[in-house]
């Protein structure tokens, strides 16, 4: 298990049952990179891989 697979399960947990659309994530991925500019290219990196997730592999 990686480091963090414990944010990802905690997130499950506590969160897991609700419902949130993309724009919601959007605004708190915004807000978390605006607290810690230091995460912006990982960030940007997951926000493009979500983006592009169902794209058909050429």
């Amino acid at each position: 298990m990686y480091f963090t697979d414990r944010g990802i399960e905690e997130l499950a947990a506590r969160r897991g049952e609700e419902d949130v659309n993309l724009a919601w994530l959007a605004d708190r991925l915004s807000e978390f990179v605006d607290l810690n500019p230091e995460f912006e290219v990982p960030i940007e990196r997951l926000a493009t891989w979500l983006a592009r997730y169902d794209d058909d592999e050429d």
